[in-house]
């Protein structure tokens, strides 16, 4: 292992440079091609490690808006009318999630859109998606609910409520903006541990009688809810300098995830459980944290920033070259395994997952200069 967290090239050809991310993009954006042909019109959402078979959706779920996403990528990448027409039916078929009930729209309808430059289609979809969740804003409880769309109780909040939906509120002018900072500091009021120590609470429930209470799943040291939350904090305070965030409380907010969830010290691919080091990984934790420190890297004047950047690179490097499959094996190039679906009942836990593939596609753009995460 090398000082930069690379595994050491030793026993096979060295590679320089960004040759390993040019390489590892080219086999995911293969990989797209090869998904959309299996898929057709429905959404992929996992996939076999043994023969890249997909288990799709056919509206999509929380998930389709990174099937869309991965599509923009590709088109961003080919330059293609095909490939950019291909990412604009599927993102088409994303706007019945306009006005459901969750607050998972974040992650549908801005990350299913917000890669698609200069396409009016996916703009207007974003600005509709943007104005039903500044409407599902709760005054009262200072946030957009949970909802009830995906199943459960309406009232909770949950960590994977808040990145993509922060950007997205955001997007719809004043009100849209005070919404989003309302929503993700009350997310960081309920999930972040109040004597500064110990590991997010991602989950919480809204009582009539006792308030806010605490779910037992997923449970705190769920590293996957941990990267949302740090993702929805890089977010915000890239856009700080056009809204009264309270930056010194997203300073300390990242600082107290950095720190007290390793993520610039510990494992570069975590287990899916902080709290049972031997369990499965999650591949996709581990890439959705790579594109947060690429975020953070960008705040103005922030003092983590080349930490920051270096180790976004580090665990990039670590996916491409130990997680991603090559060409010639008894499987699809271009799979990024070992990621963890839901340990708790046991799915989908060493597969690839669709969301898995586009944080680091997302970010190995972003590393190689072909993607503005200011934007995305």
């Amino acid at each position: 292992m090398t000082a930069t967290g690379r595994p050491s090239t030793r026993g096979r050809s060295a590679v320089t440079g960004t040759d390993w991310a040019e390489e590892a993009l080219g086999l995911l954006l293969g990989r797209v091609g090869e998904t959309a042909e299996q898929v057709d019109d429905r959404f992929p959402l996992y996939a076999e490690p043994a023969d890249g078979r997909w288990t799709t959706t056919g509206r999509g779920s929380w998930t389709g808006g990174f099937w869309a996403g991965l599509l923009w990528l590709r088109a961003g990448r080919t330059g293609s009318d095909q490939d950019r027409t291909a990412a604009a039916a599927v993102t088409g078929r994303l706007a019945p999630w306009v006005e459901a009930d969750t607050a998972t729209r974040g992650l549908i309808l801005w990350y299913g859109t917000a890669p698609a430059t200069g396409d009016a289609m996916a703009q207007a979809l974003r600005e509709r998606a943007a104005k039903a969740a500044v409407d599902a804003f709760d005054p009262e409880l200072g946030l957009v609910p949970w909802g009830s769309a995906l199943g459960g109780a309406r009232l909770r909040a949950r960590a994977d409520g808040v990145p993509g939906l922060v950007p997205l509120l955001a997007s719809a002018g004043p009100e849209g903006r005070a919404a989003a900072a309302g929503h993700l500091h009350r997310h960081l009021d309920l999930c972040l541990p109040r004597d500064g120590t110990g590991r997010p609470a991602p989950a919480w429930r809204r009582d009539r009688t006792h308030g806010w209470l605490a779910e037992a799943d997923p449970a705190p040291g769920w590293t996957r809810g941990e990267a949302w939350l740090l993702l929805a904090v890089a977010d915000a305070l890239l856009l700080a300098d056009a809204v009264s965030w309270r930056a010194d409380r997203l300073t300390r907010a990242a600082e107290l995830l950095l720190a007290g969830c390793a993520m610039l010290a510990g494992p570069l691919v975590p287990p899916t459980d902080a709290r049972h080091a031997d369990g499965p990984l999650d591949t996709s934790a581990a890439a959705i944290t790579a594109v947060a420190l690429l975020k953070l890297a960008l705040v103005p004047g922030a003092a983590w920033s080349t930490v920051c950047a270096a180790r976004a690179e580090a665990v990039l490097y670590r996916l491409a070259h130990d997680h991603l499959t090559r060409p010639g094996g008894p499987r699809p190039a271009g799979m990024l395994l070992d990621g963890c679906y839901d340990a708790h009942s046991g799915t989908a836990v060493r597969h690839e997952l669709v969301w898995g593939d586009f944080f680091l596609t997302l970010g190995l753009a972003a590393l190689l200069g072909r993607v503005d995460l200011r934007r995305v």
